[in-house]
C-alpha cells in the first residue's frame, strides 16, 4: 500500500475552543516521508517554521492534546482534524493555521472528513508505514487506564464512567472493529462534551471560551441542552474512541493492533505511545506492497483514493 497526500490544498475557518479565536486553516499536499506537520502563519522566524508531528510534541493535555514546542509555539486542540487524517490514511500533509488552535467546527471530526473529500486523497510511490504492535503494553494511573494488545487489523474499544443521570441512558462501553465498520457511520459525527457546571472553572484558566451548543454538547444538572439531542444514544463514549483514534496518530502511521481503555484522556493516550516507542521490543515497522496482503481493518482505505 502506498503513501498518500492530498489532491489539492483546501481552506476552512472557525473558532478554537478555548482560546474562543477565529481561525483560518489551510491543508496542503506534502511530499512522500515529510509526515503530518504544521506552521503557524501568524508567526514569523523560528516560530513560523514547520512544526514535524510526533508524540514528543504533546506537552499540555488540559482537555486537549496540544503541540508546545521548545520555542512556546502551540498548537492546540488537533485530536479531531488528526481522526479525520486517520480514517483516511493520510500520511503527508501541511496543516496551516493563523491561531494558536485547530477550529473546533461543530464538535466533531465530520467536519474534517469533508474537508479531505473536498481535498480528494491521492496515493503517492513511496510505501505506506504501518506500526504493528508485538506485545501487550499497558499504562495504569489512578482509576484508568489503557493498552495496546496485538491484533492482525486495528479495533478500538473504551468505558467511561461519569456520576451524571445523563449517562445513564447509554452503554458506558463501546468497541469496534474497522474490519466490518465505518469510521465516517459509526464515529466521525461523535461531539465532545462538556458540564455547564465546569464552565467557569474552565473560563478561569482560559479554557472553553469559544464553547457552545453549535460546537459542544453541553450537559446541565439534570440533561443534554442541546435543542436536537444527541446524535447516537452513546455519543459520549463513541466521541472518546474519536478522541483516542486522532490520539494514537499523532504517531503519523496507521497501527495494527488493539486498543482498549478504561476512562482514558489525551494525557495517558499519549503515554501509551511514548511507551511503545520506548520500547523496541513492542512494535516494527511493516510495508505491504501487495494489497491484498493487507490486514481487512485497512481494506476501506483503498476506496477513498481519487
Amino acid at each position: 500500500m502506498l503513501q498518500r497526500t492530498l489532491a489539492k490544498s483546501v481552506r476552512a475557518t472557525g473558532v478554537g475552543l478555548h482560546s474562543g479565536e477565529r481561525v483560518s486553516l489551510t491543508l496542503h499536499p506534502a511530499e512522500e516521508n515529510s509526515g503530518i506537520a504544521f506552521r503557524r502563519t501568524d508567526l514569523s522566524g523560528e516560530q513560523g517554521e514547520i512544526i514535524k508531528l510526533t508524540p514528543y510534541l504533546i506537552n499540555d493535555t488540559r482537555l486537549s492534546s496540544t503541540i508546545v514546542t521548545e520555542q512556546g509555539v502551540r498548537v492546540g486542540t488537533i485530536e479531531h482534524i488528526m481522526s479525520a487524517l486517520a480514517a483516511y490514511g493520510v500520511d503527508n500533509v501541511l496543516i496551516e493555521l493563523n491561531a494558536p488552535e485547530i477550529p473546533i467546527m461543530d464538535g466533531s471530526s465530520l467536519p474534517f472528513i469533508y474537508l479531505l473529500q473536498d481535498a480528494g486523497i491521492v496515493d503517492q510511490k513511496a510505501q505506506k508505514k504501518f506500526l504493528r504492535i508485538l506485545k501487550e503494553v499497558e499504562v495504569r494511573e489512578p482509576g484508568k487506564w489503557v493498552k495496546f494488545t496485538p491484533y492482525n487489523g486495528f479495533k478500538a474499544a473504551l468505558t467511561i464512567e461519569f456520576d451524571h443521570p445523563v449517562f445513564n441512558c447509554s452503554s458506558p462501553r463501546f468497541e469496534i472493529d474497522f474490519a466490518g465498520k465505518s469510521y465516517v457511520e459509526e464515529i466521525a459525527r461523535a461531539r465532545t462534551f462538556g458540564f455547564m457546571q465546569e464552565v467557569e472553572m474552565m473560563r478561569s484558566h482560559n479554557l472553553g471560551l469559544g464553547g457552545n451548543l453549535s460546537n459542544a454538547i453541553v450537559i446541565d444538572d439534570a440533561d443534554v441542552l442541546n435543542p436536537d439531542g444527541l446524535r447516537y444514544p452513546d455519543e459520549f463514549v463513541r466521541h472518546k474512541i474519536l478522541d483516542a483514534i486522532g490520539d494514537l496518530y499523532i504517531v503519523g502511521h496507521p497501527i495494527i493492533g488493539a486498543f482498549e481503555g478504561f476512562k482514558s484522556g489525551h494525557a495517558i493516550n499519549n503515554a501509551l505511545l511514548r511507551k511503545v516507542l520506548e520500547d523496541e521490543t513492542s512494535y516494527e515497522w511493516v510495508e505491504f506492497k501487495q494489497d491484498e496482503d493487507l490486514p481487512s481493518a485497512f481494506h476501506s482505505l483503498n476506496l477513498d483514493v481519487a
